[in-house]
């Protein structure tokens, strides 16, 4: 508990989680106050429903004659302190109830209210406010945040991460010099030579389409094909029926766009090499760029048919056509702020076209 409320105060960012919330409420119905204290220590919930749960302890234990107790939390605790500027009134009925030499029943739960009732309002309360999260979340947020840091360019491909110091650890610098010589050279058959490639995001692999539709991921560095991968191990290739002629990466690196020489694009998990989605007629002729929007959730692509379409990832449809182009469209990309699409072609235009209407702007 310590170290959940370190990290909340470091990052200024409540969490409000707890490890079993049936178990959360169950506490609360059968009045296990000392281990509802001790999870609500960790949360930050409404000052509203703190107010609901400290003065439902206090008058429990007034029931229970443990009067001093009750005392020190109407008169210490932060809820009751709060209670007792904006609700005074019902602050003094508390006072009331503890300096009587006897529970009184009606006092305590006016209104036809019962302990019973009061504790199941409790915990439905309590339990709108706090979530449970899976064991292995801050490993994935840890992943998440290295992951962004490597498509700043702030973490080195390769680099070990030291946590505790926040710092890439840089064995030694080297001064930028001319490219005089290839680093390594990879090679391919005569029949399944490359048509496209592109680095990942982060920097870590390069991705190939072949002339022959298959997709290859290499390690660069090491001048192969990578095995770290389980499916391309297994020789279990990403693969189209036509050429592959572009290739794009969502914004994250986990998922791979490609397009291919008979109008068809997939949408492809890198991690896993399955293809999440496909758009099997996205073109009437060969695929020429493709783009991911910033938030992942839609494609841009262009075509030698001459138009340019956004599809929609989730729902697998095309949303919008933009046509103007005379002749087959070389690259479409989307603006930095998204509002608008920018394309090039053979037809010796560059045209400016908004994205929401498809007009063309210039």
């Amino acid at each position: 508990h310590n170290t959940l409320r370190a990290l909340q105060e470091e990052s200024a960012v409540t969490l409000n989680t707890v490890e079993n919330v049936d178990k959360f409420a169950a506490d609360v119905l059968s009045g296990r106050w000392d281990a509802v204290l001790t999870t609500v220590s960790t949360l930050r919930l409404p000052a509203h429903k703190m107010m609901d749960l400290f003065e439902q302890i206090v008058v429990e234990l007034a029931e229970l004659r443990e009067l001093d107790t009750a005392r020190a939390i109407l008169r210490t605790a932060p809820a009751m302190l709060l209670m007792k500027k904006e609700s005074p009134d019902r602050y003094l009925r508390l006072e009331h109830l503890l300096q009587r030499t006897f529970f009184d029943y009606n006092l305590a739960y006016p209104s036809g209210s019962s302990k019973e009732r009061r504790r199941q309002y409790i915990a439905n309360a309590m339990k709108a406010e706090v979530i449970v999260v899976p064991p292995s979340r801050l490993m994935a947020l840890l992943s998440q945040s290295l992951k962004f840091q490597q498509l700043q360019g702030l973490l080195p491909r390769g680099a070990k991460y030291d946590l505790f110091r926040g710092t890439a650890a840089t064995e030694f610098l080297e001064d930028e010099k001319y490219v005089s010589k290839n680093s390594k050279v990879m090679k391919f058959g005569s029949k399944s030579y490359p048509e496209v490639c592109r680095f990942t995001p982060d920097g870590q692999w390069l991705i190939v389409g072949t002339v022959d539709g298959y997709i290859e991921v290499w390690d660069y560095e090491a001048g192969k094909l990578t095995k770290e991968l389980k499916y391309q191990a297994e020789d279990d290739l990403m693969q189209h029926d036509g050429t592959v002629l572009c290739l794009a990466f969502s914004i994250n690196s986990e998922y791979l766009a490609s397009g291919s020489s008979k109008g068809e694009i997939k949408v492809w998990r890198l991690s896993s090499g399955s293809c999440v989605k496909k758009f099997p007629n996205a073109h009437t002729e060969g695929i020429t760029s493709l783009e991911f929007t910033r938030d992942g959730t839609q494609l841009l692509s262009s075509s030698f048919d001459n138009t340019i379409r956004i599809f929609g990832l989730k729902g697998g449809k095309m949303l919008k056509e933009f046509r103007g182009h005379k002749s087959f469209v070389h690259s479409a990309i989307f603006t930095q702020d998204g509002s608008q699409v920018i394309s090039a072609s053979a037809d010796g235009s560059i045209k400016i076209w908004d994205a929401k209407t498809t007009d063309c702007i210039k």
